[in-house]
């Protein structure tokens, strides 16, 4: 079982920078995926990142290439998210979420899901 609790949402202005945490509880997080998704209202969930287990391999939706960057402090049982370069179109809620082993870009293809942040860019 696998509990995630992401934060480091907010308003920023077009331009800014975010870093999303996602801090997971139990024992296997250095051997789970972790993924970001995004949400935006009225729209369907999207792949945003992902990480394998090691974080020897880094994935990225083709919208925040070159902006985002994520990792993972497998010590401190926490995946992270940095976005720069921030758009309006990057307004969503984000989720991390995890899965055993390998990554997939399928958000069908996660077990575990935290409950969101809020993320807002204004122009």
């Amino acid at each position: 079982q696998v509990q995630l609790v992401e934060s480091g949402g907010g308003l920023v202005q077009a331009g800014g920078s975010l870093r999303l945490s996602c801090a997971a509880s139990g024992r296997t997080f250095s051997s789970v995926a972790m993924g970001w998704f995004r949400q935006a209202l009225g729209k369907e969930r999207q792949f945003v990142a992902a990480i394998s287990w090691s974080g020897g391999s880094t994935y990225y939706a083709d919208s925040v290439k070159g902006r985002s960057a994520i990792s993972r402090d497998n010590a401190k049982n926490t995946v992270y998210l940095q976005m720069n370069s921030l758009k309006p179109e990057d307004t969503a809620v984000y989720y991390c979420a995890a899965r055993r082993l390998t990554t997939t870009q399928d958000p069908a293809g996660y077990t575990y899901w935290g409950q969101g942040t809020q993320v807002t860019v204004s122009s």
